[in-house]
């Protein structure tokens, strides 16, 4: 097996949230730019106009104004970071001098630089500073689909296999985060996934903004569920959305996620210990949301009624955790199943109890 060249990579997309507070930088940026820190249209306006539109920079240097302004950095601006790029530089052939990120995010360049992962990859390596969200805006898919540019899905199953029992199933259902990084405090996401086109029997992804949309009929992609629409997700809204044949291509997919999240991506040894996720566990587990995609590529989490994980037999199809989070009406099955099969070896025991004389008197006889 190849050696895994980075340790599980990407613990928080996101993190690149920049504080308002950073005046030198912008003060920097203006002066050598010549754009005002009045407005967002003054601060991404003009770059936008022309990065903005694929047709007049092409796809390596196409910004997605629906995905930029949505963050922090469209916030402060383009020059804070392209601080050397002058007005109407097109065509200048001038090569752009980007303001580090360390520069706002010290914090987490020092818990970055003790990590594993420190001098293999810089933060553009994991994030895209024009695509950045917060911890609570982005799916576990996403996370892993990140992790997976650079660790090999089959080689991280494989290893992880010397341990984990279905270290496959595990992985595709848990963001590499949840093990690699600590955390007080847990909360199950459940996130919309739909069938592949044309597959009868094929396999769930993750459904998108668009085609939420579509099922949705144009309307709030959270009507699909939350049907009086008072924004909270009651269990018998989730059991209807499962049971309804007109959304039969669609299901509901739990992920355990921190709610805290480091760039220390620490192998933490408790997570080896099925009792973690599969006993007491953390308290949070009977908490949940659902997450509902959105047009600028995050999500919206809405809050369920708690017990949602417990009712797993209704309102979480393919996601069941034991211990914890065990479902009462599962219980029962199993105590009906495991006293079924104590019927014959017990009753069997009792029966030759019961007819210890006679075995002793024919014995006797035959002495």
């Amino acid at each position: 097996m190849n050696t895994i060249k980075i340790p599980l990579i990407v613990a928080l997309i996101g993190m690149l949230a920049i504080a308002a507070g950073n005046v030198g930088a912008g003060e920097a940026a203006s002066a050598t730019s010549g754009y005002s820190y009045g407005d967002t249209t003054d601060k991404n306006g003009n770059c936008l106009s022309c990065h903005g539109d694929v047709g007049k920079v092409g796809k390596k240097m196409f910004i997605d104004p629906v995905k930029y302004t949505h963050t922090n950095h469209a916030r402060i601006g383009c020059p804070a970071c392209h601080d050397a790029v002058i007005s109407g530089h097109a065509g200048s052939g001038m090569t752009t001098a980007k303001t580090g990120c360390r520069q706002c995010h010290d914090d987490i360049d020092v818990e970055y630089a003790r990590s594993s992962h420190a001098g293999k990859t810089d933060c553009n390596g994991c994030h895209d500073p024009h695509r950045v969200a917060a911890p609570t805006e982005i799916s576990g898919q996403d996370i892993n689909r990140m992790c997976a540019t650079c660790h090999d899905t089959y080689e991280i199953s494989a290893s992880h296999g010397k341990w984990l029992p279905q270290a496959d199933l595990h992985i595709e259902m848990l963001p590499c985060i949840t093990c690699h990084t600590g955390s007080k405090n847990y909360v199950i996401n459940l996130y919309i996934i739909k069938r592949q086109e044309g597959v009868r029997f094929g396999k769930f992804d993750l459904a998108s903004y668009g085609e939420l949309k579509k099922e949705a009929g144009g309307r709030d992609i959270l009507s699909l569920i939350d049907t009086n629409g008072d924004g909270y997700v009651s269990l018998d809204e989730l059991r209807n959305f499962n049971r309804n044949p007109q959304y039969k291509e669609l299901r509901l997919q739990g992920m355990m996620t921190p709610e805290q999240v480091t760039h220390s991506f620490q192998i933490l040894d408790n997570r080896r210990n099925c009792t973690f996720c599969h006993a007491s566990g953390p308290s949070a587990m009977q908490t949940s949301t659902v997450a509902i995609p959105e047009a600028n590529g995050t999500f919206r989490k809405v809050a369920v009624e708690k017990g949602a994980v417990l009712d797993a037999l209704y309102a979480t199809p393919n996601f069941y955790m034991l211990g914890g989070t065990r479902n009462a009406m599962l219980n029962k099955i199993g105590l009906v199943i495991i006293a079924g099969g104590m019927v014959m070896p017990v009753g069997h025991g009792f029966l030759r109890f019961l007819s210890r004389n006679i075995r002793n008197r024919r014995e006797d006889r035959h002495e």
